[in-house]
């Protein structure tokens, strides 16, 4: 699933909804956490769980992924 750019507000006590196409791409539900970090200026959000194929099961849909795109979003060589 292909997610694009998208705003979301602050709200009260700086707290933000992410949209649902988000949260479903991640395959992420309620009461997962989320590790915050500041990167190049950049809010970077990363799901504080390793995110399992069984996680993704449905989500993506049908498609054909290549080892190599795999290898290079890991930026390492699956054995």
């Amino acid at each position: 699933m292909m997610v694009g750019n998208m705003e979301v507000a602050l709200r009260e006590k700086g707290r933000l909804t992410l949209p649902a196409k988000i949260r479903e791409a991640m395959a992420l539900r309620e009461g997962d956490t989320l590790k915050v970090s500041l990167e190049g200026g950049a809010i970077v959000l990363r799901p504080g769980r390793a995110v399992t194929v069984d996680a993704m099961k449905g989500v993506l849909g049908r498609g054909r992924v290549e080892l190599k795109d795999v290898e290079d979003s890991l930026g390492t060589d699956v054995p």
